[in-house]
């Protein structure tokens, strides 16, 4: 079969699928349907195919699909290599999509604790049943859903969608592999969108015992005892989220802080926060090794820290490794072209993601920059725009200061630089910060009273604000408004001559003196 009758079928197949699990379909209907796909495509002749393109992306996520169809747009012939078997890369699949459902979940078991509070008769002393399982698969099949509407948008783009995996042949070709077939494609600029994946440590006896943050997502059955190591965005937000629904949380540290990269204000009142809900935080901390005797017996981990001293020995249901990212680009043959890695193996690119090859190009998460999926969408656009689009934009590029970002679990965001980074910048005499710590109205009626805290920095005598800080319910939501206005330059004065809206947290932000 060709690559693009194997794409027409598995589109049509997925959307017949679909509609059969969301009872659009019957059985039957399905299987008729089923029958004319096949009776379609085997009477059909082979769908045209180009072995040279004007654009060659090799990834399916965020920032391939970006560049792929915002060049399509403009009439490029390009195909897009995706090996994974499902489109949309790690944020979709693996990542901040499905992350969200279950930051929602655990904010609705949040509301059931807090619901008698607010004047809510549940009806029964037990705290109400959370079917864990029930929810992964509502979640799969929205993330399956997702899957098919990027490979319906290709289709309807003229954009070739590759189900293979690729690998360098030289500077202009790829090797391609799929459905059993090996062949070569050739294109004038070839786009690296291959994302990256979770770290697991080699050095340590047992560590494969362990899962790591992909594999969250195919847990079945709710761990009654979890331990999650690193305290990065990604292990504070799912050890948020374990506890959140109810799972005895352990968080390990190597250093005595969390979200190292953030504001102080936002890791030191974060840190608090977390172990007063109920997470054991554990600093300083180090894994020595993971064990377990069967697959029906705990896992039994060996570790210390400064509160447990050497070497305790405690079993859990599981372990999460939440230890950083590395790039994809180990299968890519990279060792046929110009292109050059760093030491950690991420793509060296440009302010204009070009490599060290003429007509190589890397964005998103395998060019270590800014890994957030907004970035890699944003990049991937801006290529497209300069080499594909209009005048204009022949010189388009991605600014990466002001880059907002956000933790569901505890939920935080920051914009622009830190206090301490504003410092090295600009001198501390430079710098001047305004802060404001205060409970949520919203917890006004609960018994726990978690801290809302915010800071604004400027710089300068005209008080130009360089750096948002939030941390407390909704802040996530709040950001995006105030990113816009350090886009524009917004001074401390703008905001203060902002009219507040009340009752609301946001309000604090134009009106801290």
């Amino acid at each position: 079969e060709s690559i693009g009758k194997t794409r027409v079928f598995s589109s049509l197949l997925q959307q017949t699928l679909d509609k059969t699990n969301n009872n659009n379909y019957s059985l039957l209907t399905a299987q008729i349907r089923i029958q004319q796909i096949h009776r379609t495509l085997v009477t059909m002749p082979p769908l045209a195919k180009s072995n040279k393109y004007d654009l060659l992306v090799i990834g399916g996520g965020s920032g391939g699909l970006a560049a792929a169809r915002r060049a399509g747009s403009y009439g490029a012939r390009v195909a897009i290599i995706e090996s994974s078997g499902r489109l949309g890369g790690t944020c979709v699949n693996v990542g901040c999509v499905p992350k969200k459902v279950m930051f929602n979940t655990a904010s609705v078991a949040e509301a059931l604790h807090d619901a008698r509070e607010y004047g809510f008769d549940l009806g029964t002393d037990e705290k109400p049943k959370f079917d864990w399982n029930f929810l992964k698969q509502k979640r799969d099949a929205y993330i399956k859903r997702l899957n098919g509407i990027y490979v319906n948008n290709l289709a309807k783009d003229n954009i070739e969608y590759i189900e293979g995996k690729a690998s360098f042949a030289s500077e202009n070709k790829l090797r391609v592999e799929y459905n059993g077939q090996v062949e070569e494609i050739e294109a004038e600029k070839i786009l690296i969108a291959t994302g990256g994946h979770p770290h697991i440590p080699h050095n340590i006896p047992g560590a494969e015992l362990g899962i790591d943050s992909d594999k969250f997502f195919d847990i079945e059955v709710q761990p009654k005892k979890a331990i999650v190591v690193g305290t990065g965005y990604i292990g504070v937000e799912l050890a948020g989220i374990f506890n959140g629904l109810g799972t005895d949380t352990t968080l390990l540290s190597r250093s005595g802080e969390i979200l190292r990269t953030f504001d102080p204000i936002i890791k030191n009142t974060l840190l608090e926060e977390t172990k007063r809900e109920g997470v054991r935080l554990l600093t300083h901390a180090k894994v020595h090794s993971l064990r377990r005797e069967s697959s029906n017996n705990p896992l039994v981990v060996e570790f210390s820290s400064a509160e447990t001293g050497e070497k305790t020995t405690e079993e859990f249901d599981l372990l999460l490794w939440a230890i950083g990212r590395d790039p994809n680009t180990h299968d890519l043959n990279l060792g046929v072209t110009k292109v050059k890695t760093n030491p950690k193996g991420y793509i060296v690119v440009d302010e204009y993601q070009k490599t060290d090859s003429d007509n190589i190009y890397a964005l998103g998460d395998v060019s270590g920059v800014a890994q957030l999926t907004p970035v890699a969408i944003a990049a991937g656009r801006r290529f497209s725009d300069r080499h594909y689009g209009p005048p204009q934009f022949k010189n388009s590029k991605l600014d990466y200061s002001n880059i907002p970002t956000v933790i569901f679990h505890g939920t935080c965001g920051t914009v622009g630089l830190t206090e301490p980074e504003a410092k090295a910048k600009y001198g501390e005499a430079n710098v001047r910060t305004y802060t404001s710590t205060f409970v949520n109205m919203y917890n006004a009626m609960t018994s726990h009273k978690p801290k809302t805290a915010y800071k604004i920095v400027v710089t300068g005598s005209e008080e130009k604000v360089i750096g948002v800080h939030l941390l407390g319910r909704d802040s996530a939501e709040i950001l995006q408004g105030f990113a816009v206005a350090l886009k524009m330059g917004a001074t401390k004065a703008d905001f203060d001559s902002t009219v507040a809206i009340h009752p609301t947290a946001a309000e604090e932000l134009v009106t801290m003196r």
